[in-house]
Parts: C-alpha cells; structure tokens; sequence
C-alpha cells in the first residue's frame, strides 16, 4: 500500500476537542462515571449482562424496556419473562457455559431469549437467520448447542439443514404462528415462576456471553466470543461515553439482533441509562421516519447502508418531523456526513468503530465531524503490502507506523484489560493475532480495516482487507463464495472479491469464474444456484467470464488486479450482473451501477 498518498479526511486537532467541550458540560457526569466504569472493569470483575439488566429491572420495573409494533414490555414484565424462559432452559439441560442458539427473527422475545441463556451464565449463540443448507448446518455444530430456539418464521431455515440438530429445539411463537413438530417454549414458559436465577449473582465478567457469527478473513463463519466483559466495556464505552441516553429516551433499531450493533450497542445504551429500546422487525427506507415518529423514538441505530438508503429516497415531511437527537452506529462516510445530519436535523452523531471480535472500540464521544472517534486504549496504524496481504516490517523485523493523515491496517494491543475473546476455533483465533510486531513477545490484534491515522487519538474507517469485503453490513468471506461457485460442474475455478459501486457502502461481490471446456454461462442457473446456497448478501452482483485462473505464486497479485479492473465494461471479457431473483444474471448494462446504489436490485 502507498502510503505516500494523503487521506482526505480531515486531521483532528485539540482545538476540535477544545470547540466540543461546553456542549459536553450536561453529559460530563454520565461520561465520567462510563469512563470510571470502562477502565476499571477486569475479567475478575462480578457483573455480567444479566445481571446489568436484572439490577434494571429492580430499580425501575414500570418504566417501558421494549418496544414492538405499538406495544410495549416494561422491565419488570420482560424480566420476568426471562426468568420464566431460564427456567425451561435449566429443565433441558442448560447449566452455566452451555450454549443456547438462537435462530429467530427480530421481536421482544428473541432479545428476551438471549437474555434469559446469559442469566443463567451460558452463552446465547446468535445465529443468522439468512444462513441456509451447509452454511447454517457448519455454524450450528460450531455451537454444539444444548437448547436451539428456533422461531417460527425460520421453518425453512431449520428444514435446509443435513439432518437433525443436536440440542433441544424449541419453537418461538412468531405472532399466532408456532414452529410445527416441537414443543413451544412460550407454553413451557408458562407455568413457570419468575424469580432471579441465583448463578447471575455469581457470573464473572471474563465468561462468555454471546457467540456473533462473523465471516472473518477467510472460509466458512466463524463463532467470534462476546465475554461479558466487552460487552459491559461497550456499555461504559460507547452507552455512557458515547451515546448518553437520559432515562426517558427511546433508541430505535431495527438492524438484525445477530448484529452487535443491536445486541450490544443498542441495547448496553439502553441498559445504561434505564431507557426503553424499540425493535423494529427489519429495515424498510419507505417506512423508516414512520416508524421512528410511532416508536416516539428519540435515538436510533444505523449502519452506513441505512443513511446512504435514506438519503437516496425523496424528501419528505416525516423526515424533519420526528424527535431524534443522536444517532449512534458504523459506516456513515465523510462524503455524505454533513448532508445527512443537515436533512435529517440530527443534532449529534456518535459514529464508532468496532467489530464482532475487536478487543476494543472507538466512538465520536467528542462530537467530532466526520470520525469514528476516539479510543484510550493502546492501538496503533501500521504500512500495509497489499500485494502480499500482510503488514509491512523494516529491516528490524518491526511493522512500520503510518503518518498522521495516512491510511494504514488498524492493529489493537492485546492486554489484560483489552483481551482478545477469539473464535470457537483455536486456530481461527491464533490467525488474527501479530506477534513481535513492536518489540519481542508483544500481540496485537489484526482487524483486517483499513482506516487513517486522524491525530488526537481518533481514526476515520476507510476500507476492508483482505479475503473479506462488507456488503449491507455484513462481512462477506470470499472462500464462502467461491465454493458455492465452485460447486457448479461448469465452474473450474472461481476468483471473488468486494468492488465498489458509486453511490453505495461497502464493495459489492464479484466473481471472476473460468468455465469447463464447452461449458457455457447460464446466468438463471448459476443465480438460483447460489441463492440456494448462500445468505442474500453474499450472492455476487457481477460475473466476470476469465479464460484462466492461476494458482501460483502470484494468484494473489492477479486477485488485485482483477478487483482493481472491477466492472470495466471496455475490457475484452464478458460481464454478468444480477437482475433479479426471476432473471438471473443478465449482460452488463451501463446503468447498472446507478441500479444497485438506487436500491433496485434485490434478491
């Protein structure tokens, strides 16, 4: 990577800081106490999630906790509940450090679920409910579940599986619907009491808490570890440094509770302060300032992809009519920053970074434009060889620190109060770790982004590396791809990677494919083919038809070229593009592009 390269992203200074500060004299106590709270929280520490929400619930039980569709759950209702729901768990076998799955679609119960598995100090296993087949079946065995929740509208997810699951299955009722040939947990549930299960008194903040499925660099998901301790440095962290809630707000979010931006982010806010989450069931850019005005939302969740859906739509009375005064979330560009909270009257932006298996995180706790903000933990932005995908040392054998201004790969220090959780897989977990990158026997945590080096502690994300891509807030692993592709008996070899599409976040999948000999491109087949097989965001947008695929040592210097050229429609190779589910891949048009970003294409 060339680091000679100046980033556009404006440097922040102390007198940045220095011009946020008399807005931050309300909130000063609040980020005094989430300070306090970050730093002096250790593995040994006696506090978990449940026991944060448990304390919640005892100290204002009739304040709203939940709300869903004009209905809301106050914190004494949804904590018994739980307890009910722990108790069924209990009766299956679930003691502390089993796992429960959780395989269910957003509403009141799904969160309750996960809460219920973290009460009892086993850990609830977030499961993707748009995996299917082989993808669903690896990451079910990864979690070696003792309970499996799985909702009723995730029939057919259960159905694509090979075989039965190990676990208990239970079904969660989905309104009127229950999951046909297992037993109802919210029947179990019923008969049950409601007192605190006394294990959460007991649970220590180095236990796990959450398993968050997460692509990686490289192959089939990975189980990246939540502890209660991240998740309670996330409540200190982003809720009270960041975010800063009063007890009457209402933060909206209606990103998926696989998500940590939901299960950690939004609902640590909400947990913080006492105030009241409200659930949307999924992302809809037509009713979204409707849903914000009908929750009386005062606050909302995003990724990048929400903000750039909703400035793309025409404008409209709801959106200037609603109460939000703080967003907090990852993605928002600095291209369209400015343009956003203009339109949108959004008086604060706590933009963060973070990722599933990040042993720290950053937030805009300053107000800041155009940043993900500031971390007091140690990091450090190294040189990054593109071509061989790994950061760059000097003649010392040490990595090399970019300048202020520059962009380079995030590195995070690996300490006793910033530890590294890693995946199920030990061996998944020993890859993402860099050793004697600074000097001998020290690790730090490779994240895989690229971002720049802002000054005053603060970082600006700029791109993803590697073997992975993001696309509609979700990490893509290329292996993934390429062996559905792989799969097809037309397909020889598959080459895939992220390309960017103008007017949109993330890279969008492409496939570089070399066809059998006399074989031809069915693009209707090759796309109900890997929408089949793989989750809608991982489907590739374009096809490149290539007459080689070279496994050598320079397969990965071809793989950057290829991602360079994306959709060069001048080159001599043909091009495909995903019309639609009905259509398949069609030939490549000019306005395709302008497609994708006006959120045309769906699948």
């Amino acid at each position: 990577m060339d680091n000679s390269s100046r980033s556009p992203i404006k440097p922040v200074r102390l007198a940045d800081a220095a011009k946020a500060l008399p807005a931050l004299v309300p909130d000063a106590p609040r980020m005094v106490r989430g300070a306090v709270k970050l730093l002096s929280t250790t593995a040994k520490t006696r506090n978990s999630v449940g026991r944060v929400f448990q304390r919640a619930a005892a100290a204002h039980p009739d304040r709203p906790f939940l709300r869903f569709e004009g209905k809301d759950v106050t914190y004494r209702e949804a904590n018994d509940q739980v307890n009910r729901y722990a108790a069924v768990f209990a009766e299956n076998g679930v003691t502390r450090g089993s796992v429960v799955g959780v395989l269910a679609s957003n509403r009141p119960s799904t969160l309750l679920v996960a809460l219920a598995a973290v009460k009892l100090g086993a850990v609830a296993g977030m499961l993707n409910y748009n995996q299917r087949g082989d993808v669903l079946d690896h990451s079910l065995k990864l979690l070696d579940a003792k309970v499996i929740v799985v909702g009723a509208e995730s029939k057919e997810a259960l159905d694509s599986i090979s075989g039965a699951p190990q676990g208990v299955v239970l079904g969660l009722r989905n309104g009127d619907e229950t999951l046909e040939g297992h037993p109802d947990l919210d029947d179990a549930a019923s008969s049950k009491s409601a007192p605190n299960p006394t294990v959460c008194e007991e649970i220590r903040a180095k236990e796990k808490a959450f398993y968050i499925f997460t692509s990686g660099t490289t192959g089939m998901p990975k189980a990246s570890t939540m502890s209660h301790m991240r998740w309670l440095k996330s409540m200190a962290g982003l809720g009270g440094l960041g975010v800063r809630l009063h007890a009457d707000d209402v933060l909206y979010s209606c990103l998926p509770l696989y998500h940590n931006n939901a299960l950690t982010v939004s609902l640590s806010s909400v947990l913080s302060s006492g105030a009241t989450m409200a659930i949307g069931r999924s992302f809809s850019v037509s009713r979204f300032w409707d849903e914000i005005i009908q929750n009386d939302a005062t606050a909302f969740c995003y990724i990048g992809e929400l903000c750039r859906y909703l400035l793309n739509q025409d404008p409209k009375p709801t959106e200037k009519q609603h109460k939000v005064r703080v967003i907090v979330g990852n993605g928002l560009r600095p291209e369209i920053w400015d343009e956003f909270q203009e339109r949108f009257g959004i008086e604060r932006i706590a933009e963060f970074y973070g990722a599933s298996e990040c042993n720290l995180a950053f937030v805009n706790a300053l107000n800041v434009d155009k940043t993900a903000g500031i971390c007091p933990l140690p990091f450090a932005i190294v040189e990054y060889d593109e071509e061989k995908e790994q950061p760059r040392r000097n003649s010392n054998g040490n990595l090399k620190k970019v300048k202020t201004g520059e962009a380079g790969l995030l590195i995070t220090k690996i300490t006793s109060r910033a530890p590294f959780d890693g995946y199920t897989d030990p061996a998944a977990t020993e890859k993402k770790v860099l050793r004697d990158a600074f000097k001998k026997g020290d690790e730090w945590f490779n994240t895989g982004d690229l971002v720049y080096k802002q000054g005053f502690n603060h970082i600006a994300f700029a791109d993803r590396l590697g073997d992975t891509f993001r696309w509609k807030g979700e990490n893509v692993a290329t292996t993934e791809v390429e062996g559905a592709l792989g799969s097809l008996p037309e397909v020889d070899q598959a080459v895939v990677y992220g390309v960017a599409v103008p007017g949109t976040d993330g890279k969008a999948g492409m496939a570089a494919i070399n066809l059998h000999d006399g074989a031809k491109f069915d693009g209707k087949k090759v796309a109900a083919h890997l929408i089949d097989s793989l989750p809608s965001y991982a489907v590739p947008l374009f096809v490149r038809i290539i007459d080689e695929v070279k496994q050598t040592s320079t397969f990965k210097s071809q793989k950057v070229d290829l991602r360079n050229a994306g959709y060069d429609s001048e080159m001599d190779d043909p091009i495909y593009v995903l019309a639609s589910k009905q259509d398949g891949y069609v030939e490549f048009y000019d306005s395709y592009p302008d497609d994708v970003a006006a959120g045309k294409i769906r699948v």
